[in-house]
C-alpha cells in the first residue's frame, strides 16, 4: 500500500510510525486505520526490525481520536463492523511479537488513547491528555477501551475516566499506572528511542516470549499463568540465544544475539 496518511521510517532494527494528519489531530478515519494495518503487517513480517515507536504528526496531538463525520453516519450494523475492525488493528499491534512503544506527543483521546494501549509501553510528553471521550458523543469506545483501560488502571478509575469522558493530564495518567514515563516534549522521541533500541538489544525470542507469557497470563489463572512462563522459559533454553546469552555473561562480555 502507497502511504497517504501515515509515515513510515526504518533505521536499522527501530522503525517509526507517525500519524500523519496534523490539520485534523492526526483524528483517525477508515484510510488511516487501513494504512496503519498494512504498516504493522509489513514490520511483522520483517525480521530486521526489533522494535517500533508510534507517535502523531505535529506537537499538539498523538492522536485525538476518531473521526466524527465518520460515526455520525454509522447504522448499528455499520457500527459493529466498525468496532471490530477497528479491534483487529489494535490486536494486531499488541501481539505483533515487537514491543512497540507508543511516544505521545500532544492529545491521545478516544481512539488514540486505545491505540496507545494497545502498545506495550507508554511514554508521554508533559503537555499530553489522555481520555475516553466518546460518551459525550452519545456512544462508548469501540476499539478495545473499556476492556484495556480497566486492566490497566483497575475497574474504579476506568468506569470513572469512560463515564464521565474527562480528560486527565500526563502526570496523573502516570500516577495511575496508565503511562510508563513522562518527559519534557522535546525529549519524547529520543527517550522513546533509546528505550527501544535497549529492548531491540535483547534476544528477540525472548522479547517475544516474556510479553507473551505477561500478556496471556493476565488472562487467565496464576497457575495457568505459571505453567505458560514455565513453558516459554522451557522454549528459551533450546535457543541459540540462550547459549549465548549464558556464555557472554560467563565469559564477562557483551551478547550477540542472533534472534534464533
Amino acid at each position: 500500500m502507497e502511504y497517504t496518511n501515515i509515515l513510515l521510517e526504518k533505521t536499522g532494527a527501530l522503525a517509526i510510525l507517525t500519524v500523519n494528519r496534523p490539520k485534523v489531530l492526526n483524528a483517525l478515519n477508515k484510510k488511516t486505520m487501513q494504512e496503519i494495518e498494512c504498516a504493522f503487517f509489513e514490520l511483522k513480517d520483517d525480521d530486521s526490525i526489533k522494535a517500533v515507536i508510534l507517535t502523531g504528526s505535529g506537537e499538539k496531538a498523538f492522536i485525538a481520536g476518531a473521526d466524527i463525520n465518520e460515526i455520525s453516519t454509522y447504522s448499528a450494523t455499520s457500527g459493529t463492523r466498525f468496532a471490530h475492525q477497528g479491534q483487529a488493528v489494535l490486536d494486531l499491534i499488541e501481539n505483533l511479537g515487537k514491543p512497540v512503544i507508543a511516544a505521545i506527543n500532544g492529545y491521545a483521546l478516544g481512539g488514540g488513547l486505545e491505540i496507545a494501549m494497545a502498545c506495550h509501553l507508554r511514554i508521554a510528553a508533559a503537555n499530553a491528555k489522555v481520555g475516553q471521550p466518546e460518551i459525550n458523543l452519545g456512544v462508548i469506545p469501540g476499539f478495545g477501551g473499556t476492556q484495556r483501560l480497566a486492566r490497566l488502571v483497575g475497574e474504579n478509575r476506568a468506569m470513572e475516566l469512560v463515564l464521565t469522558g474527562d480528560q486527565i493530564g500526563a502526570d496523573e495518567a502516570y500516577r495511575i499506572g496508565l503511562i510508563n514515563k513522562v518527559v519534557p516534549g522535546e525529549e519524547l522521541l529520543e527517550t522513546a528511542k533509546a528505550l527501544a533500541m535497549k529492548i531491540a538489544s535483547k534476544g528477540a525470542l525472548a522479547v517475544r516470549y516474556a510479553m507473551e507469557a505477561v500478556h496471556l497470563g493476565l488472562q487467565g489463572t496464576l497457575p495457568d499463568g505459571l505453567n505458560l512462563e514455565a513453558n516459554l522459559f522451557g522454549l528459551c533454553c533450546a535457543t541459540e540465544d540462550k547459549r549465548e546469552g549464558t556464555q557472554a555473561f560467563l565469559e564477562k562480555r557483551k551478547a550477540n544475539f542472533k534472534g534464533c
